[in-house]
């Protein structure tokens, strides 16, 4: 019996279907925060519906270079919708003048293939790749998605060539973007807890 937990529930990111890369855009990060993306983004619904829920971004320094980003959302459980809450890092790269978030995430496989063993646990690193932008008070999120390209399908071994295939799609003009499940937030003060009476 095969059980994937997904301890980072996409992303930022993290949406319906998007690209999960074995490499982010940039090997490392290579430029300091950016104090602009600091703060609490509150979700805007762009159907007026409920139907993707509240979303809401914390984003904080974790370090010189590195954004530590709290994820609100809900989830959907057969009939009922459950808070959603996931911690990522990320950090800026830049290509042919847009700005991209490499968040980083985990997924942990468990195998159990005996009764008599204990079940095998893999954890393995992957990266989602956001187009950013700020305009205002408003935070504009683009997830790269899945099978953007066709040389997406098998994976990329290197950064360097991740950053080349996005680059060659956005060169012939095709949509890397999953569109559906772009956001815009807007940036406001952090709710308060709710004190006990």
């Amino acid at each position: 019996m095969r059980l994937l937990l997904i301890i980072l529930p996409l992303t930022f990111i993290l949406y319906a279907c998007p690209y999960e890369s074995a490499v982010p855009m940039e090997e490392r990060p290579v430029e300091l925060i950016d104090s602009s993306l600091l703060g609490y983004w509150y979700g805007i619904v762009k159907d007026g519906s409920d139907f993707f829920g509240i979303e809401a971004l914390d984003i904080s320094r974790h370090s010189d270079s590195v954004y530590a980003i709290t994820r609100y959302g809900k989830a959907v459980k057969g009939d009922m919708v459950m808070p959603d809450t996931a911690y990522f890092k990320g950090y800026i790269s830049r290509l042919d003048g847009e700005m991209y978030m490499n968040v980083a995430g985990t997924i942990v496989t468990v195998t159990s293939e005996k009764k008599n063993k204990p079940p095998v646990v893999k954890t393995q690193n992957i990266f989602y790749i956001s187009s950013i932008s700020i305009r205002h008070d408003t935070l504009q999120v683009r997830t790269i998605t899945d099978n953007f390209s066709p040389v997406s399908r098998k994976g990329f071994s290197s950064s360097a060539q991740l950053k080349a295939e996005i680059l060659s799609m956005k060169q012939q003009q095709k949509n890397i973007y999953d569109d559906t499940y772009s956001l815009s937030y807007r940036k406001i003060e952090k709710p308060q807890p709710l004190k006990p009476y």
